[in-house]
């Protein structure tokens, strides 16, 4: 085995942690006898080798060696060096991803090419493993074939070949998923391949593989689904509780795999008979572990990866049915009514596991879609009474996210938050406390029984970071924290880590407006530390802009800091000078000075206290609509604000709003607010046409897939709020 490995200058190529010359070892420690040593190669593959999907030189170098180990049975483990080669060579680079690649990725697109041409050209040795002696084996090349292999027509008629014999569930379920594979990279098989799955849903002997070809026809032919798919799925899993362990109907008519080639099915043709499609992007492939054979605790990341999922999955009879959930959901997409009648039927149910599985699939459609969603956050709501803790922690979790949408699990927020004193304030090995879900749910539903949870985490030593947003949620309600929040910041020390105590403090009193404070709040204005003093400042001077005329004393420091012209601090003391004096004249030439800043940030921060000035401010339009045709986008939307403000002309500010609006989805927020102030906006107009565009759209305007900012619901419900307001005509909106 590893015939020439050493001839290789494996010293010459690097990998993601330096040069690459102890890859022969971790090829070797791939073939080892030791179960621990096998993993730790993987995970140093996985690390360096082909680090976060990377291709180096030596990546390709290891090509022919991995096939080496993938052929010979008497290596352990090979299923997952089988996952390792499909997502080396399972990248492809479409005609857009090749426009966009810039000079320097030149290198590392050609590394992507190479190893799909490789692998691609060994992947014929993935027929021969599919009927493999190991499971582990036999479960990864599915995906592998449908991944790499260049006969898709080939690979389907193999994979409808091996379901009625292959005696292991979850190699079926594998089988299944590579034909949804085939169909979505190569979309003229796509119908075909919905057929098929069609009869699985139909006639499989097994619900797990019935559910499994339900969630592929989702994804690949979704019109193929049946009308009635909720209560089909939601009979699928109710047999799948009642019979945690069946396997498959081994009856007589019925093979292990589901349903047998029956002669009205469509033939499959030969592969010389349909011209080989075009292929689309696949998705990439994960290095996920197949939990097959020996495993060890080993300090790697494979080894947590599957320690994680061992705990997770542990008691479940069908571990793998959530995944076939989660992708019946992505297939479903922008059907929220099936999506959400499913998940209300999941939440219904007696196994806990699934209910955890529903309640994070809640929140993965609530913050993509928008929806009625009273039912649905009611029943979420249930949880958080139930005795397993992590079903409970699960819920509070979503319904912190959703802000005013979680008002229908209000009730069962107050209730827990009542029945364990001990959980408001979590606290973690470094870094400083924080309040837990559950407090920041219901403070962020406005409620007032909130407060008392505030209130006791004001009189721990260290106050929690997140105190001061919780506060600003609540509103007039939290009033009666003001005097504990002066206390507090009275008694910051304001050394180095004055920044991490006072922050949460000025921010309760900043949205409190607690004008009383303003002695406090000088003091930390006047002796800032060096470290983070810039941040700790600007904290300072929004709370006594915020305080207005209740701020007077600190009128002379405020001064003192606008004299400082071309400075942050000086915009942002003029800011403050404004709320608490109003002396337009005062401030005026220190905004103006900023507006030419070379910071663009100091030029944004300038252009939206200039529209606070509104009118006072009119001799600075024409810098203003200068602004307006600027590279940076987010200084345009500013300069169109406070263009509107200063001069209140509507028409050359609507016009950069609106364009900004169709360029960048991240800025609908600020403009719909600005548009909102306007009102009412004409019927029939552009701005009229896209507020109703926004409000018809199912999906929400900053959902991205693979990611989510812990706002975005909240950011997404204000904007259709804002749009509403738009087009009423009530003139309410804040731009600030």
């Amino acid at each position: 085995m590893f015939s020439g490995i050493d001839e290789v200058d494996w010293a010459s190529m690097e990998h993601a942690y330096g040069p690459a010359d102890d890859v022969p070892e971790l090829l070797r420690g791939l073939a080892s006898a030791d179960p621990a040593e096998r993993e730790a190669a993987l995970d140093g593959m996985y690390g360096a080798v082909h680090h976060q999907g990377d291709v180096y030189a030596c990546t390709l170098a290891c090509i022919p060696f991995l096939f080496e180990l993938v052929v010979d049975p008497g290596v352990q483990d090979r299923g997952g060096v089988v996952e390792l080669l499909t997502s080396i060579g399972g990248f492809d680079l479409d005609e857009d991803d090749e426009a966009e690649i810039d000079e320097d990725e030149i290198e590392g697109a050609a590394n992507y090419a190479m190893a799909a041409a490789a692998v691609t050209a060994g992947a014929g040795v993935f027929f021969e493993l599919i009927a493999d002696e190991d499971p582990g084996v036999r479960l990864a090349a599915p995906l592998a074939l449908a991944t790499l292999h260049r006969h898709p027509v080939r690979v389907l008629a193999l994979l409808r070949e091996r379901l009625p014999v292959e005696p292991d569930e979850e190699v079926r379920l594998a089988l299944v998923e590579a034909a949804g594979r085939v169909a979505l990279r190569h979309r003229p098989l796509a119908e075909r391949v919905g057929k098929w799955l069609g009869l699985l849903a139909e006639r499989a002997g097994s619900p797990g593989l019935r559910l499994a070809a339900l969630a592929q026809l989702a994804r690949c032919s979704p019109d193929g689904l049946p009308g009635d798919v909720v209560p089909v799925v939601s009979g699928l899993l109710r047999e799948m509780r009642s019979a945690p362990e069946e396997s498959g109907d081994e009856g007589e008519h019925t093979p292990p795999g589901g349903i047998a080639a029956r002669e009205d099915d469509e033939p499959e043709p030969g592969p010389d008979t349909t011209p080989e499609a075009e292929p689309v992007d696949p998705e990439p492939v994960a290095p996920v572990e197949t939990g097959r054979g020996e495993h060890v605790a080993t300090p790697t990341l494979v080894g947590q990866l599957r320690s994680l999922s061992a705990q997770e999955n542990a008691g479940r009879g069908a571990p793998w049915a959530a995944d076939l959930l989660r992708t019946l959901h992505v297939g479903l997409d922008d059907r929220v009514g099936d999506r959400t009648a499913l998940l209300a039927d999941q939440l219904r149910s007696p196994d806990r596991r699934q209910r955890i599985d529903a309640v994070r699939m809640s929140g993965g459609l609530i913050r993509a879609w928008r929806g009625p969603y009273e039912e649905l956050v009611a029943l979420v709501g249930e949880q958080l009474s139930d005795r397993e803790p992590r079903l409970a922690e699960a819920a509070s979790h979503v319904l912190e996210e959703l802000f005013g949408l979680a008002a229908p699990a209000a009730d069962a927020l107050a209730a827990r938050l009542a029945a364990d004193p001990g959980s408001w304030v979590r606290t973690w090995a470094s870094g400083p406390p924080g309040l837990s879900s559950t407090v920041k749910a219901l403070a962020r539903l406005g409620d007032a029984r909130a407060v008392p949870a505030l209130a006791g985490a004001l009189e721990l030593p260290q106050v929690a970071h997140d105190v001061g947003f919780a506060v600003g949620h609540l509103g007039a309600t939290a009033r009666p924290l003001a005097g504990a929040l002066r206390r507090r910041l009275a008694e910051v020390e304001l050394d180095e880590c004055a920044y991490d105590r006072a922050s949460p403090l000025l921010a309760g009193l900043t949205a409190l407006r607690a004008g009383e404070a303003a002695p406090e709040v000088l003091r930390v204005l006047r002796g800032a530390p060096e470290y983070r003093g810039e941040w700790l400042r600007t904290a300072a001077l929004r709370a006594l802009g915020a305080f207005g005329p209740a701020a007077r004393e600190a009128i002379p420091e405020l001064r003192a800091l606008v004299r400082r012209p071309g400075t942050a601090s000086a915009t942002e003391a003029a800011e403050a000078l404004w709320a608490v004096s109003g002396d337009a004249d005062e401030v005026l030439p220190v905004l103006i000075e900023g507006l030419q800043s070379d910071q663009v940030h100091d030029r944004r921060a300038a252009a939206v206290a200039l529209g606070a000035l509104g009118p006072r401010a009119a001799v600075v339009a024409p810098r203003l609509r200068g602004l307006l045709a600027h590279e940076e986008l987010w200084l345009r939307v500013d300069a169109a604000i406070a263009l509107w403000e200063v001069s209140g002309r509507t028409r050359e500010t609507v016009g950069a709003l609106l364009t900004a609006w169709e360029q960048n989805r991240h800025v609908r927020v600020r403009v719909a607010e600005c548009l909102a102030r306007m009102g009412p906006v004409p019927e029939g107009s552009a701005a009229a046409h896209v507020l109703r565009s926004e409000l018809v759209s199912v999906r929400r305007h900053n959902a991205m897939d693979g990611g989510y900012g812990s706002h975005d619901i909240h950011e997404d419900e204000k904007l259709l709020a804002l749009c509403r307001q738009a087009l009423r005509g009530t003139g309410k909106g804040s731009t600030s």
